[in-house]
């Protein structure tokens, strides 16, 4: 071979990539939305219908930019598009498999050549310097960049007259064509990746939501669905879910409290205190115009200790003074009065804390300001509101359940006897 071929050594790598599926519902194609790693944002894949497999790449081409153009019209998609091409240019290589046997060429040996020299072949693995490199072989860049250097390629021959070497052009030829690209499959279906994000002051769900307004308008009466994967599908799977893990939370604060202080009722009125916190935390993002991403709802869960911890502190008092025998107002007073110092202590203190996740800059800054601006927020709506009303809810509290014992003992107080009627003997 008069074609010298360079090992490449390097570090093995991994990619992922998102594409458009064909739907097999049997409703016709169907649109997929998947995140594409390298290209950093959202990816949305578009599927094609199950003829596709048969190459009506370009009605799937039209459909896609179809969509696309529905798409952009919505304010909540920011910047999308789609690298699917139906004419990007191939050079397509034809093997006489005829010829080659004739000539005693294995095919399985042009087929080698052509990955070993104008692709890259591997070939082991080595050790060097505590790290693991990888050995492929290819071609010199002047060997493979013209469809006429397969004619430098040679190939062993081996028939009757013994064995020969044979330039690689006397059994491949070439052609420049035209055809889609790049074409990836998702779940085993042909797909075209279309890439995009939300639009500013807009929320990855919202973005969503107009996709499939889209795709009800434009995919839906050609036979095509709409569906989901990667970082999209997680998020529409587990979309409600935060509100599950945040009850789930209330109900845990509850359980505890409620084995702690062996009453129903005190720890209602612990998380009595919680809403405002989240009334302060929304505020906040609203003000700032901060989406209701997964940072913000890891705030939103911290909040519910954050909250409980504050009424504790008032609730614990008062619970005791009141058991002591001073009257539930009395000590709601007293409670409140005397523990209104720590809390503002300790509160301000975490809120400090946390002011530098609120005024954060540089790389990562955007998920620091979501949950850092919920809990500033939120800790001070809880510091200065709650502390207000959670004396008062203790109170209704208190004659609520006092008026439904009293109630309840009135329902068990005996009958008096009624004389009989025959009087005595």
């Amino acid at each position: 071979m008069n074609a010298p071929a360079r090992t490449n050594t390097s570090r093995p790598s991994s990619g992922t990539h998102s594409g458009i599926r064909e739907d097999p519902r049997g409703a016709g194609p169907g649109l997929q939305r998947a995140l594409d790693p390298r290209a950093g944002g959202n990816g949305w894949v578009l599927g094609a219908d199950p003829g596709s497999r048969r190459g009506d790449f370009k009605r799937f081409s039209a459909v896609a930019q179809e969509f696309i153009a529905k798409a952009k019209q919505d304010p909540a998609v920011g910047a999308i598009g789609t690298g699917f091409r139906v004419s990007s240019p191939r050079l397509s290589l034809h093997v006489n498999r005829e010829r080659a046997k004739a000539l005693g060429v294995p095919i399985s040996e042009v087929f080698d050549t052509l990955q070993a020299y104008f692709g890259n072949l591997y070939i082991n693995d080595f050790v060097k310097f505590g790290r693991v490199y990888r050995v492929q072989t290819e071609a010199e860049a002047q060997y493979r960049s013209r469809p006429e250097d397969i004619a430098k390629i040679y190939v062993r021959a081996q028939n009757e007259q013994g064995t020969s070497m044979i330039p690689l052009d006397a059994v491949v030829t070439t052609e420049f064509t035209s055809g889609p690209d790049p074409v990836t499959h998702f779940n085993g279906y042909n797909a075209a990746s279309v890439l995009g994000g939300a639009a500013p002051g807009y929320s990855s769900g919202q973005a969503l939501d107009a996709l499939e307004r889209a795709a009800e308008e434009v995919l839906v009466p050609k036979g095509y669905a709409l569906d989901w994967s990667g970082i999209s599908y997680q998020e529409r799977k587990v979309g409600t879910q935060s509100v599950q893990a945040f009850a789930f939370g209330l109900l845990m604060v509850f359980l505890v409290l409620a084995a702690q202080y062996e009453s129903w009722s005190i720890p209602l009125v612990v998380n009595l205190a919680v809403p405002f916190g989240i009334f302060g935390a929304l505020a906040a993002v609203w003000i700032r115009g901060i989406t209701n991403d997964i940072f913000f709802q890891i705030g939103l869960v911290t909040l519910i200790g954050l909250s409980a911890k504050n009424a504790i502190l008032i609730v614990e008092f008062v619970n005791k003074r009141y058991q002591a025998g001073l009257p539930v107002v009395d000590a709601a007073l007293e409670g409140a009065t005397l523990r209104f110092r720590p809390i503002i202590m300790t509160s301000m203190a975490f809120i400090m804390g946390v002011t530098p996740l609120v005024l954060a800059t540089g790389a990562g800054a955007a998920g620091r300001h979501s949950i850092g601006t919920g809990v500033f927020g939120g800790m001070l709506a809880e510091t200065f509101l709650a502390i207000f009303f959670t004396p008062v809810f203790f109170v209704l509290n208190r004659k609520l359940a006092d008026l439904l014992a009293r109630q309840r003992t009135q329902g068990k107080s005996p009958v008096p006897a009624q004389p009989s009627a025959g009087g005595g003997p």
